[in-house]
């Protein structure tokens, strides 16, 4: 598998350290969020990698050529002129995912060990073009599953909004989004929105019609370090 790196935050909950520095270079545990990351993809076998970048990107090129990009192939999709969210990042960098074979999106401040290969391989059975990592744990804003595991809707506990867009008879399940993910090449000819968006509202739209599957792991080390 390949795989994409979401580094290309602005990191204001991290703020004020990341008034000088981007997230991705930000240290928890004597390591940078970036080399968390990396590390984590490099242990489940994966070697192609492209980061999106916006906030001090200089500092994010300087530090990989530092490090001789840790043994791996990485390319940069530089959003410098404009931050374009996780769904629109996704697509600038639709280029690098050619072929068949499904992929690997991980947001550069979640710190985990989940197992890649046993969450491709129920990708791959479930027949999902998208494939999330979700957790029981609480939080603001929860993904809506049906008792399949498919995405069904959305809601924020703040505002109290709502939204469903895949109607089921079942009982639904309130899960939170652990910020990995596994999808297939073939969603970019989906995506019909343009500039910035985010890829949750990508899901949302595509859920009435496709298969977006929640894949629930209690098992693995899993911490958003992208909030202090």
């Amino acid at each position: 598998m390949k795989a994409m790196i979401l580094a290309a935050g602005l990191g204001t909950r991290l703020k004020p350290v990341t008034d000088t520095i981007p997230k991705a270079l930000v240290e928890s545990g004597g390591k940078t969020l970036l080399q968390h990351a990396i590390g984590h993809l490099k242990n489940n076998g994966i070697r192609e990698i492209i980061i999106n970048i916006h906030h001090f990107p200089e500092q994010i090129i300087e530090f990989l050529g530092k490090h001789r990009n840790f043994g791996m192939e990485i390319a940069i999709s530089d959003e410098s002129d404009e931050l374009l969210d996780t769904g629109g990042g996704l697509q600038k960098a639709g280029w690098f995912f050619s072929g068949h074979e499904p992929f690997v999106v991980r947001n550069v401040d979640i710190i985990s060990d989940i197992d890649l290969s046993a969450m491709e391989s129920f990708h791959k059975r479930s027949g999902a073009m998208a494939t999330l990592a979700v957790r029981n744990r609480q939080t603001s804003r929860y993904l809506i599953f049906d008792q399949n595991n498919l995405l069904c809707g959305w809601k924020n506990c703040y505002t109290g909004q709502t939204i469903i867009q895949r109607k089921s008879a079942d009982r639904l399940n309130d899960y939170a989004f652990s910020g990995i993910q596994i999808l297939n090449p073939e969603i970019f000819s989906r995506i019909t929105e343009k500039g910035k968006f985010t890829i949750i509202d990508l899901y949302l739209r595509l859920c009435s019609g496709e298969r977006i599957m929640g894949y629930l792991n209690m098992d693995s080390v899993w911490n958003d370090a992208g909030k202090q």
